[in-house]
């Protein structure tokens, strides 16, 4: 059982003062399930899944690693790639002979995960990714800036196309100066069609102008940073999934809904199984990186 508070802000009046009740709650603590993480993609690097056990809702401590397990991935030609737990710590790691790649575009994947006495299973597919063109960038000093931003900087931009035939959806991920720079899942930004939605009319063409943008989280680079950005090819389940992801990580505040499960593509073979959480998916990836200097920047726009 867990033991909770629930604050309520109560505005009161045309005074609008404030008034804070503790409302001690009794919960009902949830079976433990397996949370697989598990992604692959077309590049000739470890591939990793990382298994971990569910906790109450409010335990804020390290998710426990779910060790012992058997992982594998088999593409649809057959071969089977086999993940290790080398360090005994739920990282299930496949690594690369030379340049080999477990992704290949238009490829079909099935993981396999046996642990303890129960098999769990997901399948995904590597879409085709575009190119990322080009990067731009130009000297602003804005009236607003997110926190830990310096106050005036460049404001970069990327450049890609989305391919002609529906349904093409993206991850674009950004490295500053080598580290992830949207590490929060609220900083997560996905694209469908190049726009951020289906049905957007955007089919064939140029990434629109916020997706382009969306790279800046609202802050400023300095001169001689570098910025790397990388755009992975995801199925649009996998586009839901993000997105669900997202919703969630930013649910809070007074109009915040009840928290629920995200969705998930891993399921028991066993119908009547213990049910899984997490989610497994698969990319092709292109990238481009700069470093901000202030002769190549252009004119604000």
């Amino acid at each position: 059982m867990k033991r909770y508070s629930l604050f309520i802000l109560l505005l009161l009046g045309i005074t609008l003062s404030s008034c804070e009740d503790i409302i001690d709650l009794k919960t009902e603590t949830a079976p433990t399930r397996l949370v697989v993480d598990g992604w692959i993609t077309d590049r000739a690097v470890p591939q990793y899944v990382i298994l971990t056990l569910s906790q109450s809702y409010f335990d804020n401590s390290r998710a426990l690693p779910a060790t012992g397990a058997t992982v594998t991935v088999t593409d649809d030609q057959g071969k089977v790639y086999t993940f290790l737990d080398e360090a005994g710590n739920g990282t299930y790691t496949w690594k690369p002979s030379g340049k080999e790649v477990i992704g290949r575009v238009g490829g079909s994947y099935k993981l396999s995960v046996s642990y303890n006495n129960e098999t769990y299973e997901a399948e995904t597919q590597v879409k085709r990714v575009p190119p990322v063109d080009s990067i731009t960038y130009y000297y602003d000093k804005p009236s607003f800036v997110a926190d830990g931003s310096p106050k005036e900087g460049y404001v970069a931009e990327f450049f890609s196309t989305d391919f002609k035939g529906e349904d093409d959806c993206y991850w674009i991920k950004t490295y500053k100066n080598g580290t992830r720079y949207d590490r929060k899942s609220t900083d997560l930004t996905v694209s469908y069609d190049g726009s951020f939605s289906k049905g957007s009319s955007t089919d064939g063409l140029t990434f629109i102008l916020p997706v382009r943008r969306s790279i800046n989280l609202n802050k400023l680079f300095s001169e001689n940073d570098s910025l790397r950005v990388e755009l992975f090819s995801i199925t649009p389940a996998t586009f839901n999934f993000i997105n669900a992801v997202q919703s969630e990580a930013g649910n809070q505040g007074l109009l915040a809904t009840a928290p629920a499960n995200i969705p998930t593509n891993i399921s028991n073979k066993r119908a009547d199984g213990p049910r899984a959480m997490g989610w497994f998916g698969a990319s092709a990836v292109s990238q481009l990186t700069t470093v901000f200097k202030a002769e190549n920047a252009i004119p604000k726009p």
